[in-house]
Formats: C-alpha cells, sequence, structure tokens
C-alpha cells in the first residue's frame, strides 16, 4: 500500500428527518447570541423560518447570496454582519449560500451553522471561491468550515427535479476527483465510492418521485460524503474547467459539473484506471465516463453546454483560462486535448 496522510476536518453533524428542530440546541453549543441568518432571495421563506425558530437570537436575514460568490455581495455582507454584531452566521440554501457565509467568515472569523436543502457538499469544506473580474478563485483556510452542519432530508422534499439531479451529480463529481487525487487515501477512497453508489441508486428515484423521503435521505447521505471528500483531498481538471465556466462565463454551478463530468473524467480514463475501476463498479456499469453520462441522461438533467448559456465562441477562451495556471491533474494538461474535451461538453456528446 503506498503511503499517505488523511487529516479529519472538525465538524459536528446533525442527520436525519426533524434535525432542524435541533438548531436552537446547536446555537447554543457555539455560545452565540446574535446569529445572521443567510439564504437567496428565492428562499427568504426558508430564512425567515429559521430566524423564527431561533426567536432573540437571530439579528436579521440577509437574501442576497448569489452563484459564484461576487466579491460586491461578499463585501456587502460582511458590512451587514458587522453593523449588526453578529457573532455567527446561519446559512440555508445550497452552495451558493454556503458560500456566502464562508466570505463573511474569512474576514471575521465567525462560526458557520450550514443547513444545505441540496446536495451541494460545499458545507463539509474549507474552500470558498469568489468571482472577482469575470475570475474565479478559491482559497482554502479552516475559518471557513462550518462548525455545524444539520442534514434534514425533509428539507429536500420541494427541491423540483430540476434542481435536484444536477445537484447531486455536483456531489459525485467531488467523489471522482477525489478517488484520482493527488492526495487521494485509503479512507476518502472508501467515502468516495460510497457516495457515488448513494447518489447513483438514490438520484433517479429522487427525480421520479419527490415525496419519497428515504430516497432524499439516501442522495443526502452520499452528497455529505461527497463533502467530506472535498474537503479532504484537492480537485483537479473537472473542478478547474467548472471554476472557468462559472466564473468567467456565469454558467449554473451545478449544470455545469453536470455536464463537464463525463468529459473530464473519459480526459483522465486512462491515467487513473483504479479510479475509473471503482467509480464504474459504484454505478454498476462497464465504463465510468459513459456511466455518468447515461446517469445524467436518465435523471433529465442538462448534457450539453450550449443548452446553459455557453456560446460556441467562448469555448477557446475557456479552454485558454484553464490551462492559464499549471495545477496537478493525473494526465497532463494539454490545451488541444481540453479544448476538444469543451467541444463534446458544449455538443453534449456521449463520451466515446
Amino acid at each position: 500500500m503506498r503511503a499517505f496522510t488523511y487529516t479529519a476536518l472538525p465538524t459536528r453533524v446533525v442527520f436525519g428527518a426533524g434535525a432542524l428542530d435541533k438548531l436552537g440546541e446547536e446555537i447554543e453549543r457555539l455560545g452565540a447570541r446574535r446569529a445572521l441568518v443567510l439564504s437567496t432571495r428565492e428562499q427568504r421563506s426558508a430564512g425567515e423560518d429559521v430566524a423564527r425558530r431561533l426567536g432573540s437570537r437571530a439579528v436579521g436575514v440577509y437574501d442576497k447570496a448569489v452563484m459564484h460568490t461576487p466579491i460586491e455581495s461578499a463585501e456587502d455582507a460582511r458590512r451587514l454582519a458587522a453593523e449588526l454584531k453578529a457573532d455567527c452566521c446561519v446559512a440555508i440554501g445550497g452552495g451558493s449560500t454556503t458560500g456566502l457565509g464562508k466570505a463573511i467568515a474569512l474576514t471575521s472569523s465567525l462560526p458557520i451553522v450550514a443547513i444545505p436543502t441540496t446536495f451541494a457538499g460545499s458545507e463539509m469544506t474549507p474552500i470558498q471561491g469568489i468571482t472577482a473580474d469575470g475570475i474565479k478563485k478559491t482559497v482554502r483556510d479552516m475559518r471557513l468550515l462550518p462548525k455545524t452542519v444539520i442534514y434534514d432530508p425533509t428539507l429536500l422534499l420541494t427541491l423540483p427535479a430540476r434542481i435536484a439531479g444536477p445537484s447531486g451529480m455536483n456531489a459525485i463529481a467531488h467523489s471522482v476527483e477525489a478517488l484520482y487525487a493527488q492526495e487521494a487515501n485509503p479512507v476518502t477512497s472508501l467515502m468516495a465510492e460510497e457516495s457515488i453508489r448513494a447518489l447513483g441508486r438514490s438520484l433517479p428515484q429522487v427525480v421520479r418521485a419527490p415525496d419519497d423521503l428515504e430516497a432524499r435521505g439516501e442522495a443526502l447521505y452520499g452528497a455529505w460524503l461527497a463533502g467530506i471528500c472535498l474537503g479532504t483531498v484537492g480537485m483537479a481538471l473537472h473542478h478547474k474547467l467548472c471554476h472557468t465556466l462559472g466564473g468567467s462565463f456565469n454558467l449554473p454551478h451545478a449544470e455545469t459539473h453536470t455536464i463537464v463530468l463525463p468529459h473530464a473524467t473519459r480526459y483522465n480514463r486512462d491515467a487513473a484506471p483504479e479510479a475509473m475501476q471503482r467509480i464504474a463498479r459504484a454505478l454498476g456499469s462497464s465504463d465510468a465516463a459513459t456511466g455518468l453520462y447515461d446517469l445524467a441522461r436518465s435523471i433529465g438533467a442538462p448534457l450539453a453546454l450550449k443548452d446553459i448559456g455557453m456560446s460556441a465562441d467562448g469555448l477557446d477562451r475557456a479552454a485558454e483560462i484553464a490551462t492559464m495556471n499549471p495545477y496537478w491533474n493525473p494526465r497532463p494538461i494539454e490545451r488541444s486535448g481540453i479544448r476538444a474535451l469543451l467541444q463534446d461538453a458544449w455538443e453534449g456528446r456521449r463520451p466515446a
């Protein structure tokens, strides 16, 4: 067995149907008295519900979280948190809301309680992506790691299939890259394969039967494991491409991950054979890349970048940005290969 280093991240997880009822106890555990509740505009009502549950311990609801965390949004939220003298943030929503909480924590060290309502996984990581001047950059800092994460499957019963499917594929992407990460280790690899298995089995049912709480619970379990993988080991080509397409072209986060994943997996296929075997096994497929594509198609997720707002004349620029700064990947980063990958993803081709 090869040598490895594994560092467990210190996040408290409260999981199960009705877990949101324990929010007050978790705030007490942190010793917080002035919580700023974060949400998107679309989830304002969920934010207000959290504020009601907290009563006098909630000092306000900030509902301006948006995807890719623009620097302007981050600075506005930081200003409000300081004005209200908040001593913690409660983020309810997907990756955009969790990301906003992290933006506040980065400059204030306020503890975060995350309440995911999608399968994003970012609630388990000390990683933040902020977009400035059209470029999305990431930072890793332990101040960004939520202190407590409350996973309540009942909060996902109203999640539409068009959001649930890509959100779950986004989580799978974390586990796929964890299996061939430079820092890969036996512990995260076990969690990554189990995550792919759980999500691959549950997502079709999540999309097919919106009221199936058991399926949503299994998918949330898979997303939790994927988040641990994302936070524990480094990512590679797939995440670099998605950050480029999201930050520089403002493409929707989960849908972009869904579309790019089979093609990035195909690009790395021959350079990471053991990882590919584990991915295929978890999906019950003979091939990792085609298995991922077929799963996305089976849940009605978008399959082509051209269908989510990417113009063909932006592909050259995307390839240039994605190859601009060297980073680790199991297969060397070649501009011609990345350009071909993006073309296949733009057209929505099934990987060969």
